[in-house]
């Protein structure tokens, strides 16, 4: 009988025989080259949709909103770039170019002609009015 080894848990990050390591992803991953996100915080009123979007670090010209009926998008362009220096030599350099697209939903068609969009500080702040019409009708079963 041979010697038997204390348990140890088993990470399959660090584990795994030689021939597979390189063909996972690393399980951690520096926020800062992960694709950017919007963040969105959307309150109803009575006659209105507020939208507080988070698209920090993007020039004003580079975020776009499309409304199509209750349908509601918002992209931007976002161009990040990083350097590490070190006695004036750069030790890395990483660059992200790319577009980020957000989509979602609102109960009621909005007015597009009196919506509003504002850019400060990183933040877009939707001003959406609710569509007046009648945008649903309920159809008789006979």
């Amino acid at each position: 009988m041979g010697t038997l080894k204390p348990l140890t848990l088993f990470d399959p990050a660090f584990d795994m025989p030689s021939v597979f390591k390189g063909m996972l992803p690393p399980m951690w991953m520096e926020t800062e080259n992960m694709p950017p996100m919007i963040k969105l915080d959307v309150e109803e009123a009575e006659d209105r949709y507020l939208v507080k979007a988070d698209v920090p670090g993007v020039a004003k010209d580079d975020i776009h909103v499309d409304v199509d009926g209750n349908m509601v998008t918002i992209s931007a362009e976002v161009r990040r770039e990083k350097k590490d220096e070190k006695e004036g030599k750069v030790l890395r350099s990483e660059r992200y170019c790319g577009t980020m697209t957000r989509s979602f939903t609102l109960p009621v068609d909005v007015e597009f002609a009196k919506a509003e969009a504002k850019y400060a500080d990183g933040v877009l702040r939707l001003t959406l009015p609710k569509h007046k019409g009648a945008n649903r009708h309920r159809v008789e079963v006979h």
